[in-house]
């Protein structure tokens, strides 16, 4: 008997809390048919390492999501409630910081997002970008030609009548701070669900990176992003180590002269570009001027500066939009030819990778992907330590 009524009591238990337990898994997925406010209804968690903008908080059915940096000296911080479908609005935020999760019907106004959605395998989701012309990534192509993508406008040209036809669940966006340029006031006025994610102003090529799991938090993905940021991460430190193993670090000229600019921007010390180069193992031209130690955006100086400066660096890696060769480069300025990375034939752009409208997948792919970028630069910089590397973004400019 004493045996009968313990198995009553196990059974009940069983029953009781079975179902609780099941349903805060499947609801990754859907929605809570249930609701329990005791439950936690997110086993996956995003741990944020790298970047310094960005927070991610979790509460029992909703995430808040901070942006403490939208934009380059943004006063202000931007943030979300991402709350599971079918559990109640939490009180403390307004309508427009509201988003239901996970979401199923997405607008990226930025080709940068586009590497997440396929590394997350919610590529599906897609359904509006701001332009085709600016797409490299071929899953996302394949989309547009069979119809499942709209194309919607970005910045102040965003289309409402077309977005609000598509009925994205959240359009994915960036700030530049000024109203008569951003997308984000408007979609809000429209009542549109839009969020603002500011990979682009992280200075370090991880952190960068790490913005994959901004996106992975709209689907309830952050198991996928943490495996997927954690190979990348293992990748980059294994060639930080790599290329400090080299003997020699090459003086390095990175960018060329603007002439809508009309000036040479050199890459402050604390630049996204800046830590690239040193963990490739080389030095940069101007890198230790008391003007760019400790900048986050890059410092002009004039073409005679920079030019005495760089005139015996071992590598140029030029950067510059639709030019093909290095003659094209000279036709632009020929004191280039005096270079001595022209006459020895170092010179590289980062297009190698571009799509037939010239869009260049650096800006790209490369963002979530900098351990491919900086395989390239060992690869060109420290060539015997990656004999065997085929570049991905950068390409050797012929004459």
């Amino acid at each position: 008997m004493r045996r009968f009524c313990l198995f009553l009591l196990l059974l009940v238990v069983s029953l009781t809390f079975q179902p609780v337990f099941a349903q805060s898994d499947a609801v990754l997925d859907g929605c809570i048919e249930r609701f329990d406010p005791s439950v936690d209804y997110f086993p996956d968690k995003a741990t944020i390492d790298y970047a310094s903008h960005l927070a991610i908080d979790y509460f029992n059915y909703y995430k808040v999501i901070t942006v403490s940096s939208p934009w380059v000296g943004a006063s202000e911080a931007f943030s979300y409630a991402l709350v599971q479908c079918g559990a109640p609005i939490p009180d403390g935020f307004s309508p427009e910081q509201i988003i239901q999760i996970p979401v199923r019907r997405v607008v990226s106004l930025s080709t940068t997002y586009l590497p997440h959605l396929v590394a997350l395998d919610r590529l599906d989701t897609l359904v509006g970008v701001d332009s085709f012309r600016y797409i490299n990534t071929q899953a996302v192509n394949d989309r547009i030609e069979a119809g499942l993508v709209a194309e919607t406008g970005g910045s102040s040209s965003v289309n409402i009548e077309v977005m609000l036809d598509i009925e994205p669940d959240v359009v994915m966006t960036y700030g530049s701070g000024s109203p008569e340029y951003d997308a984000h006031p408007i979609l809000i006025e429209a009542g549109i669900p839009v969020v603002l994610s500011a990979d682009w102003t992280e200075t370090s090529p991880l952190g960068r990176a790490e913005w994959i799991k901004f996106t992975a938090a709209f689907f309830n993905a952050e198991a996928g992003a943490e495996a997927v940021f954690d190979a990348i991460v293992d990748d980059y430190q294994a060639l930080v180590a790599l290329a400090a193993s080299a003997q020699e670090k090459p003086l390095v000229l990175w960018g060329a002269y603007s002439t809508w600019g009309e000036a040479w921007y050199i890459s402050g010390g604390s630049s996204y570009a800046a830590q690239l180069l040193r963990d490739a193992g080389a030095i940069q031209v101007l890198g230790d001027d008391p003007a760019v130690a400790g900048q986050i955006g890059s410092v002009p100086f004039s073409f005679e500066v920079v030019y005495e400066a760089g005139l015996d660096a071992d590598v140029w890696f030029a950067n510059v939009f639709a030019t093909d060769t290095i003659g094209a480069l000279i036709a632009q300025n020929e004191r280039y030819a005096d270079l001595a990375a022209v006459q020895s034939g170092a010179v590289y752009n980062n297009d190698g990778r571009r799509n037939a409208n010239g869009a260049i997948d650096y800006f790209e792919t490369g963002v979530t992907n900098p351990h491919l970028i900086l395989a390239d630069l060992i690869a060109i910089l420290h060539p015997s330590l990656l004999p065997d590397h085929e570049l991905v973004f950068f390409r050797q400019m012929p004459r």
